[in-house]
């Protein structure tokens, strides 16, 4: 086994309590503990984590709700995140010592895990900012949903909730790219100004300054075509009621509703039936097969100046609570990443 440190001490986020409302530092405990030198099965390795995304869906799989569809962090268990890690120990030739790797990490500093399950290794042009950003996983979604979900023609009216997010900006521009016209619907001045000037999204709604449903009616009077929806709530129901026939709606979040708010208001099913419109949640993992597909044309796309992306990079394996919390007040901008370490390993 080739090796590099020993005596390693664990930082460690586990979940203390399901969250009922909003997300606070009490529902996580803090925890120190040595990591064992030795793997726990053959073929393992020991990952040190670089860089933990913070994405919404989080917040589902810490709510205590056991589903079958998404991952159940229990209680005393550690909050699991989409990361980048390097190869701290080995036991696995195709996993050498110093390799980057993209895959689940708890909020902790080291874990040993069997690669086989879903982790791959990030080619050297790519930056680990990257990896989880303008090329990660909610790039991906973004891809998968507007393209394979929600199909925008040319000249269609696509509008985009969560516009300045991290999915919602690539979708939007993914959007704009297959000739679509896009109207994006944003929290804030700042936010709005970075989708007209960065993204080149012309109409864009800030819905704290604007009443949303009157500006989609003056921005929108022949109807909506396409919803790429990130947030749900009474939102969605007023797109619905604004879908033109054969509209479509691609599911991608839930955000309204994440920290217990009132439950989706009623869509108005007669309209979705006359309308023949289609309302479609997916997930990324299903297209695995296709990421490399998907990652060839987002790379292409951001080598040519179509994609503007930005990310909101934090410091620190101790504020991680914080910085999470942080996601669900829209004071982001960008993709919401949280960094353990940097390059040389050095703890943060």
């Amino acid at each position: 086994m080739r090796k590099r440190g020993c005596g390693l001490i664990n930082r460690q986020w586990t979940l203390a309590s399901h969250p009922g409302g909003e997300v606070s530092r009490e529902n996580f405990s803090w925890s120190e503990a040595p990591v064992s030198n030795a793997p726990p099965a053959s073929g393992q390795i020991l990952l040190q984590t670089e860089l933990l995304l913070c994405a919404p869906t989080i917040r589902n799989w810490i709510s205590g709700n056991r589903s079958s569809y998404y991952p159940t962090v229990e209680v005393g268990s550690p909050v699991i995140a989409p990361a980048v890690s390097r190869v701290a120990m080995s036991d696995n030739a195709a996993f050498p010592v110093g390799a980057r790797v993209l895959g689940t990490a708890g909020w902790q500093d080291y874990q040993w895990v069997d690669p086989a399950l879903g982790y791959r290794i990030i080619p050297d042009a790519v930056s680990s900012v990257d990896a989880l950003g303008v090329l990660g996983m909610n790039a991906l979604t973004a891809y998968f949903g507007m393209l394979d979900v929600a199909r925008p023609k040319p000249g269609e009216v696509v509008l985009v909730s969560g516009a300045a997010g991290s999915v919602g900006s690539i979708a939007a521009q993914i959007g704009r790219i297959v000739g679509a016209r896009v109207v994006a619907i944003c929290g804030g001045a700042e936010k709005a100004a970075w989708l007209r000037e960065a993204c080149r999204i012309d109409d864009v709604i800030d819905y704290k300054a604007e009443d949303v449903a009157t500006r989609i009616d003056a921005l929108c009077p022949g109807g909506v075509d396409v919803f790429f929806d990130n947030v749900g709530g009474s939102l969605l129901r007023d797109v619905v009621a604004r879908l033109n026939r054969g509209g479509r709606v691609a599911l991608c979040g839930q955000i309204a509703t994440y920290d217990g708010a009132a439950g989706d208001p009623p869509l108005d099913m007669m309209r979705i039936i006359y309308g023949a419109i289609r309302l479609q949640g997916f997930l990324v993992p299903d297209y695995a097969h296709r990421y490399e597909e998907a990652m060839v044309q987002l790379g292409g796309w951001l080598e040519a100046g179509e994609l503007a992306h930005r990310e909101d990079v934090r410091d620190g394996l101790s504020q991680m609570p914080e910085t999470f919390a942080s996601l669900f007040r829209g004071d982001n901008n960008g993709t919401l990443i949280a960094r353990v370490s940097d390059e040389s390993g050095r703890l943060i």
